[in-house]
């Protein structure tokens, strides 16, 4: 239970998440009061106890804090740029999808306006929202974040990344780029064990073991990499190249697309000729790095 109950909040924003997002502050007991373009949205809410604001300048000053979860940063803009919205003193977190840029600028603006603003990103789905399971990720002033973290603590696993308004949004992504990295992985080797007629359930259990173990090297690499010293302690990227050359040519084989394989080959053939094939894996932050691959 949340040792702040009597402070209110505003959701503006009820799809799927919005309305999670609003359930779990009134199932903490916070006073909470909801607007939607789409007033019905607000029906469930409204029945559980949530005020539905009549427009979005009544949402805003009804609470000290305002929860943003809408389409995009031009949606947030186009609701709140009228002159008639007071956001002076208010505390703005933003927590729709868009990039860094977007999260800087959107906290220009909010300064302009005289509000207080976090950006934040939701990496979790609804139905998790009020758990531990549900991470929120925020970035901003410090201050304004502890100012109204027994209130965030409602959602789930709360946490502030730093001053710089854009970390949420590269998080976020960040984030993205290892899931799908994993999957894709995994897809790349159950395609081919299918081929032998090893079906995904039996190769989910290996796969995952693999997975947790390289997630082990993380912090070592991570090291290496902050450092700029890449030593090879366990294989030089030259002997990497060779195995890739080797899953390339297993999966031409049997029949598998190798596109995602040669493209990691591509990259770690330009990082040998760049005379770095005698280091650690890591130095390939080098390619990553680059905005192309010249």
């Amino acid at each position: 239970m949340n040792n702040h109950p009597e402070t209110s909040v505003t959701v503006i924003g009820l799809g799927l998440m919005g309305r999670s997002l609003a359930g779990a502050f009134l199932a903490a007991g916070h006073p909470t009061a909801v607007w939607n373009r789409t007033a019905s949205k607000a029906d469930q809410l409204v029945a559980a106890g949530a005020w539905r604001a009549p427009t979005v300048g009544d949402a805003v000053k009804a609470s000290p804090l305002t929860i943003l979860c809408l389409t995009d940063y031009p949606a947030m803009h186009e609701l709140l740029d009228a002159d008639d919205i007071e956001l002076d003193g208010t505390t703005l977190i933003n927590l729709t999808s868009g990039d860094s840029a977007q999260a800087r600028e959107a906290a220009r603006w909010a300064e302009r306006r005289g509000a207080r603003y976090l950006d934040g990103a939701i990496m979790a789905i609804p139905s998790t929202i009020g758990t531990a399971e549900a991470v929120i990720l925020h970035s901003g002033p410090r201050p304004d974040f502890e100012a109204h973290r027994p209130t965030l603590d409602a959602l789930g696993t709360v946490t502030h990344l730093g001053a710089d308004h854009g970390l949420a949004s590269l998080y976020d992504v960040a984030g993205l780029a290892m899931m799908w990295s994993v999957l894709n992985a995994w897809l790349q080797g159950t395609a081919m064990l299918r081929t032998a007629g090893v079906d995904a359930t039996t190769y989910a259990p290996f796969a995952q073991q693999i997975a947790t173990g390289v997630a082990q090297w993380l912090p070592g690499y991570a090291e290496q990499i902050d450092s700029g010293s890449f030593p090879a302690e366990v294989s030089a990227l030259e002997t990497d190249a060779r195995a890739m050359a080797h899953l390339i040519e297993e999966s031409e084989a049997v029949g598998v697309n190798a596109e995602l394989p040669r493209l990691i080959k591509a990259m770690a053939d330009r990082a040998i000729a760049a005379g770095h094939g005698g280091e650690q894996y890591p130095v390939l932050i080098e390619e990553f790095g680059k905005p192309r691959g010249d």
